[in-house]
Parts: C-alpha cells; structure tokens; sequence
C-alpha cells in the first residue's frame, strides 16, 4: 500500500473534495458548495489540507486561522480507510499550522449527534467543553 501523503488543496480539487464530504462527513455546511470551498481556498491556501493514498482523496480537514482563533472544521475520513491514523496526521499537519502561526489552542467544531466524531477528537486528546454555545445568523 501507498504510503499516506497529505497537501493544500487547490482550486482544481474543489469538486473532488465536495463529492468527498457528501460520502465521509457527517453533516452539512451552508458552506458546502463550489463558490464556498473555492473561496476558501483562494482566501487562505494553507487551510484546507488533504490525506491521499494511491492518488484517492481520504481525508480532509480545514484547519482556520484568522490570527486570534485556531478553528477545526470538515475532518473527514472515507469510511473504507478509518482507524488508520488518517485523522491523527490531517489533526499533526493542523496542529503544526496553528503552532507556526502563533496559536495557542485549537477549536473543533463536532455536530453534538455525531458520535463517531465526538469518539474521533476525544481519542485526539479534545475535550468537550459546556459553557460554551455557539451561537449563528444566517448573512443571507
């Protein structure tokens, strides 16, 4: 087997990456769209990181950095390749990111019904925090 090789992605990975996230994310975003993922590439480059094996997309994670939080969205595993380490090097790469930029703590956001991802970020050393709600409004 190909070892496991990550990367930003590029504009030209915005359609493989949404067709991905309909088949291994739990969820959906309002950002989950063509305008939205290439925005996000364009705007921030480094923030959307990939785990490929074999050439096939297996892993994504949006590692946010907006120079005050370090924000986790989207970590994706395909569920043919879980309980590989997958989501340990997409969190290794983040967590390298935010360190190098200033960042003192990493923030993920899990749907409260995901159990599989609430297993996922506990076994990265996560821990749930309750006093803190998010709150949200729609901009359009």
């Amino acid at each position: 087997m190909e070892p496991l090789r990550t990367r930003t992605a590029r504009p030209s990975d915005v359609h493989d990456v949404l067709a991905f996230w309909k088949e291994a994310a739990e969820g959906t975003s309002i950002s989950d769209d063509v305008a939205g993922v290439t925005r996000l590439v364009e705007r921030d480059p480094e923030a959307l990181i990939l785990a490929e094996r074999e050439g096939r997309l297996v892993g994504t994670v949006i590692a946010g950095w907006d120079g005050w939080r370090a924000s986790l969205y989207r970590l994706a595993v395909h569920p043919d390749h879980r309980r590989q380490g997958i989501s340990r090097v997409l969190l290794d790469a983040a967590h390298a990111r935010f360190v190098a930029a200033g960042g003192r703590r990493a923030d993920a956001m899990v749907l409260v019904e995901n159990e599989t991802g609430q297993a996922a970020w506990a076994a990265a050393g996560y821990e749930r925090e309750e006093h803190w709600r998010r709150w949200v409004r729609p901009l359009a």
